[in-house]
Parts: structure tokens; C-alpha cells; sequence
């Protein structure tokens, strides 16, 4: 039926996205003009029982008209859904799609009440910055063998860039990145055209990646210790610029003075801080990793220090000096979760509330690789790295289909490329589960310290890194590089992503640094990107497409990761509410295009990706 496609309503579609309690706001429905449609309302589900809300006509402009109601916000979490009376009997509108059944509630679009996002985010694009890795900006302060010892090893500060030693090991081989470092290279980011910066962990700890900490007052002195942060504090707010910082809550270090006092007495007050199975030598830790032993959230003294008392961790670096703007959370899916304990909702909200009191705009995130949606409804965390809903699907369609887990030595594969069908069908599935103000701000990335750097993903292609960078800044939410990617780092034996920045700018893929720049400005200046809404318009064997809108204006991504060509033709666009006679500029090469009979008539498209804006 070919009206089905053109049935469309996302958040943009909503006059008020961040309504108050008692509030009403305006919805709009868009279809074909030829559809078949008597009546459209929008069900409710008000305190437990079902409500409609009649639709009235609002205009007609070929090919598509609109349908319009009220809608009041009497709830803190509205949800609700169209139902659709055709020639052709009952129809349902829910985030997931058009049916011809009865859906359930957990696919309705979703309104928050009195929801008060991070006034700084839909603007801003991340850059992720793996301390040790990133510049040595002072080498008097390089871990060297004398400092201390660590899991049967001693610290070594390699050369900028050295290959990594066959006998080192990978936590205590460092090459010496500092703050320092990231001042003296905040030129770079601002010519990049970067924002904003997410840090991964800088609190002291003996390993290069700091995930086992064994202080959570201080900045390593590796690092440059508190005065260093502080002066990347003032020099990001001399540029308009915000920092995250990466936090571990789930587990500490095993040399942190909470274990050790919990180890030496079990009548201190640490001991409950933990799980221990036989003390002082067996006791829980992450995914058996003794080195980082995980913390017991059942302890109320342990929830007061980390983020409920008034000078807890988690409010104290929110504060000045430091004043980080938010928090990226370690292993968030697993946070408080050990077996019979299944803590995990509790403790992100009483973060949430910990963090909004110190600093309400703060930007709040978890690391999740799986489904977060459960967390995602407004009162958890503001969002999540986006595997799941951005990247790995990305990474399965470019390279094929790859699953793995922890401990697992090999790797489920597909023997056939992965459908586009799919990619569309999970990106649709990851955008229904979430309110659509939640989805606007999703930490969107497409590889980081922990997977594979896009470059290796996509086997070195030029055509297709630029494709993937592409899609990162054009879809929902908010895009968040890795450093190096825009000069084309890829994975090096022994360091898989975690390799050194290469300030050597003769040796820079100039034409992707560009690209990137590109990109990251048209993001900064388009509303349409920071918060426009978002329609798939086509899935072909090796190509996609997808519409960001507005009520100005538009713009049409085309993907295509075929080595042919696509061949020049027609990609139908009347589903989108596209008139026939709009014109289209293509943002990179300035080719125009038309649309005629529903269709926007393109020329022959080599691997990648294209831009195409109306004019």
C-alpha cells in the first residue's frame, strides 16, 4: 500500500519538547495526501486508562498533508500513540512503526515532563582523549622503574611513539601523556572545531588506563596532577569549551586504602565497602579480575562517599576549581549487580540526583554496550555511549556481522553481508525504545579506547571512513570523535586503539582532517543536525538514505558501501513530505538535483557517502 511509507511523527514533530507539568503541546502528523484516511486520533493512556484525542486536518501541500491536535501534559512521562481510520480498516502509529495490530505501550512515543536537559549539549561535538596517549606536555612527571611496583612490574615511560616491547606490560608501559599535553594542543581541537572533551580516566592509579584507582580525590600526579586540571579549566573556558571526566564506581583499585583497611581489619568501616568470600584474599571482583575489586552499594557509608554526601566524589569534581561538566561512568550497565543483588537502578538515580544538585547542567552518561533503554526515561542517565544504537550496527553493515563476550575466544560471524534492511530495522528498533528528547543527546560514537578505531573497522578505506564520520555528525544525538581518527590513526599491534597521537603533521591525512572540520562545523551552525527530526527513505542491497528535517528546511544523507557505483537514478523521496520541484545542492562536490515525480533524480555515486541540502 503505498501510503504506508509516508505516515511520519517523531519529537520534532512536537511544538514544546521540554513541556512542564499542566502544560499542553502541540503534535503534528504527516501522511500522503492521497491516503486513504478518514479520521486520525491520538491514544492516550492517563492514569491507567485509555484515551483518545480526536486529530483535526490542518493543511494540504502535495504530496502530503497534516493532521494536528493538543495534547496536555498531565503526567511526568506521557505516552501515546496514533490510530489511524482508513478505507482499509485500523492502523496504529507507534515509534516502532506503522501496524495493522494493536500494539503495546513500551513502542509509544514518549513526552517528559519537567525534564531538564544539559543547556550545552545538542551543540556540542566530543572529543574523547586517552590521556597517556594523547601529547607529553612535561616529562618530569613520565612514571619511571623506581616510582613503585605493580603486579610483579615496574612503570617505563617509552619514546613518543615507540613500538611497544614484546616483554612490557600493557598496564605499566606509558609514554608519558599529560594535561599538559592536552593544553598545549587545545589549538588543535578548536581548529578542529571540537567543543567539547571527554577524558578518560585521570584520578591517580598505577595503570596507564586508570581504571583502577586508588585515589578519587586526586588527579594523578602523572597526569600533572590538581593544578594541571585546574588549568585546563581555565583555558577550556577561555575557549567556550567543556569538559566530562571518566569515573569507576563499579570497582577500585586492589592497592586503594579502602581495600587495603578492609583487607587488614574486618571491623572497619571499609569492610562492608566490599564482598568478601574468604577474608582477607577472596572477595568479588570485576569479571574476576582481582586487580580491580568490585564495590558492595548495599554499603550506605560507601553510597554517602561516592555521591550522596554533600562532599561526596561525584559532587566534588562538579565544583570549582575543577568544575568538570559531567560525568562519563565506567561499566554503568553493571554497576551495583553481583549475583542476588541487583542494585543497579537505585544507584544511577541517586547519582543523577547527586550530580543535577551540584551542577544541573551537567551531561551524564554510562558505558553500556547492550540495551540501556530501561535507563534512558528521564530519570537516569542523560545517556549512553552509543554502541547500540549507532555504532555497532554501523560496524556490522560496513564489515560484516561480529559478536563476541568476555572470555570468549572466538567470534560469531555471517557468512553474507549484513542486510541494510537490518541496519535500518535496529536503528528504527534502538529509536523507539527512547523519548525523543533522550535520543537528541546520546553520546553517538563510532569506536573509542575500548573496540576497534573506525579505520581498522573499515579495513583502511578512505571512502568508507569518510562515510562512517559522515553519519556520525549527521545523525540524532550528539557525535563524540576518538582522538586521531580525523588524521586517520588506526590500531597498532600490542595497543589495539589506545596508540600514540601522531603530531608529525607532514605525515596527516590532510583530506580526512578537512573532511572532518567540514563535517564538524556544518553540525555546530545546523539546528536541522542538533535537533531535527529523522526519517529512513530508502534501504537498497548496498545503499541508505535518510531525511533530518524541520519546518525550514531539510536535508537527505545517502550511504553506499558498495565498490561499484551506484547507478545514477531515482530515490523515491514523496514519503518524505519532499514536493516535487525542491531543488538539492550536494554539500561536498556542489552537484544539484531535482525532484520530479516524487523521486530526487541523483548522478552516479561512487563509496560513500553524500550530503544533500535543500535550497
Amino acid at each position: 500500500m503505498f501510503w504506508h511509507a509516508s505516515v511520519h511523527h517523531d519529537g520534532s514533530y512536537v511544538d514544546n519538547l521540554y513541556p512542564c507539568l499542566g502544560d499542553t503541546v502541540h503534535l503534528r502528523l504527516r501522511l500522503s495526501d492521497r491516503a486513504p484516511v478518514r479520521r486520525v486520533y491520538v491514544r492516550l493512556f492517563p492514569d491507567g486508562e485509555q484515551h483518545f484525542i480526536p486529530m483535526t486536518p490542518a493543511e494540504t501541500r502535495p504530496p502530503i498533508k497534516w493532521f494536528a491536535c493538543d495534547l496536555p501534559i498531565t503526567e511526568p512521562h506521557v505516552h501515546y500513540r496514533f490510530l489511524l481510520q482508513t478505507d482499509e480498516g485500523i492502523w496504529w502509529l507507534t515509534a516502532a512503526g506503522l501496524v495493522d495490530y494493536e500494539p503495546l505501550d513500551h513502542t509509544d512515543f514518549r513526552i517528559l515532563a519537567d525534564y531538564h536537559t544539559p543547556a550545552w549539549i545538542h551543540a556540542s561535538v566530543f572529543y574523547q582523549v586517552y590521556p597517556d596517549r594523547f601529547a607529553n606536555g612535561d616529562p618530569s612527571n613520565d612514571p619511571q622503574p623506581h616510582h613503585y611496583e605493580y603486579r610483579g612490574h615496574r612503570p617505563i615511560t617509552l619514546p613518543w611513539g615507540a613500538p611497544k616491547p614484546p616483554n612490557s606490560a600493557f598496564t605499566t608501559t606509558f609514554y608519558g601523556g599529560d594535561i599538559p599535553g592536552i593544553i598545549q594542543h587545545l589549538d588543535h581541537l578548536e581548529h578542529l572545531g571540537v567543543n567539547a572533551i571527554y577524558l578518560n580516566p585521570i584520578m591517580e592509579a598505577y595503570s596507564i588506563h586508570g581504571y583502577d584507582p586508588i585515589d578519587y580525590e586526586h588527579v594523578a600526579r602523572r597526569l600533572g596532577g590538581d593544578d594541571a586540571l585546574i588549568q585546563l579549566r581555565r583555558e577550556l573556558d577561555r575557549r567556550g569549551m567543556h569538559y566530562i571526566m571518566d569515573i569507576v564506581p563499579n570497582h577500585c583499585g586492589f592497592k586503594h586504602p579502602w581495600f587495603l583497611a578492609a583487607q587488614k581489619d574486618t571491623s572497619a568501616p571499609e569492610y562492608g565497602y566490599f564482598t568478601f568470600t574468604h577474608h582477607p584474599d577472596d572477595y568479588l571482583s570485576w569479571l574476576g579480575h582481582q586487580s580491580l575489586v568490585k564495590l558492595n552499594y548495599q554499603c550506605a557509608d560507601l553510597r554517602q562517599r561516592m555521591y550522596e554526601a554533600p562532599d561526596s566524589i561525584m559532587r566534588r569534581w562538579l565544583q570549582p576549581p575543577f568544575s568538570a561538566d559531567g560525568w562519563r561512568v565506567d561499566v554503568g550497565n553493571m554497576l551495583g549487580r553481583q549475583g542476588s543483588i541487583q542494585m543497579n537502578g537505585s544507584i544511577v538515580k541517586g547519582m543523577r540526583r547527586a550530580v543535577k544538585e551540584a551542577h544541573p547542567d551537567a551531561y551524564l552518561i554510562g558505558e553500556n554496550f547492550f540495551d540501556a533503554s530501561a535507563q534512558l526515561q528521564g530519570d537516569q542517565w542523560d545517556g549512553v555511549m552509543n554502541y547500540m544504537g549507532l555504532a555497532v550496527p554501523l560496524w556490522h553493515w560496513l564489515r560484516g556481522y561480529q559478536n563476541g563476550a568476555m572470555g570468549m575466544p572466538e567470534q560469531i560471524t555471517s557468512p553474507i553481508p549484513y542486510p541494510t534492511h537490518a541496519l535500518a530495522a535496529t536503528w528504527r528498533a534502538r529509536h523507539a525504545s527512547l523519548p525523543w528528547s533522550i535520543l537528541l543527546q546520546q553520546y553517538n560514537l563510532i569506536g573509542s579506547h575500548d573496540t576497534t578505531r573506525i579505520r581498522t573497522v573499515v579495513n583502511g578505506s578512505e571512502a568508507l571512513h569518510r562515510l562512517s564520520a559522515t553519519l556520525q555528525l549527521t545523525y540524532p544525538g550528539v557525535p563524540a570523535l576518538l582522538y586521531g581518527d580525523e588524521i586517520g590513526l588506526t590500531d597498532q599491534p600490542g595497543w589495539g586503539a589506545v596508540v600514540c597521537m601522531n603530531w608529525d603533521q607532514s605525515t596527516w591525512n590532510r583530506g580526512l582532517l578537512d573532511h572532518y572540520r567540514d563535517l564538524i562545523a556544518l553540525r555546530r551552525r545546523s539546528t536541522l543536525l542538533q535537533r531535527g527530526g529523522f526519517q529512513m527513505l530508502a534501504t537498497e542491497p548496498d545503499t541508505f538514505a535518510y531525511q533530518r528535517d524541520n519546518a525550514d528546511s531539510r536535508m537527505i544523507v545517502v550511504a553506499h558501501r558498495g565498490t561499484d557505483p551506484r547507478p545514477a537514478g531515482a530515490l523515491p523521496v514523496w514519503h518524505g513530505g519532499v514536493p516535487d520541484g525542491c531543488r538539492f545542492i550536494e554539500h561536498f562536490s556542489g552537484c544539484e538535483a531535482v525532484v520530479e515525480q516524487g523521486a530526487l533524480h541523483l548522478p552516479e555515486l561512487p563509496q560513500g557517502a553524500t550530503i544533500w541540502e535543500q535550497i
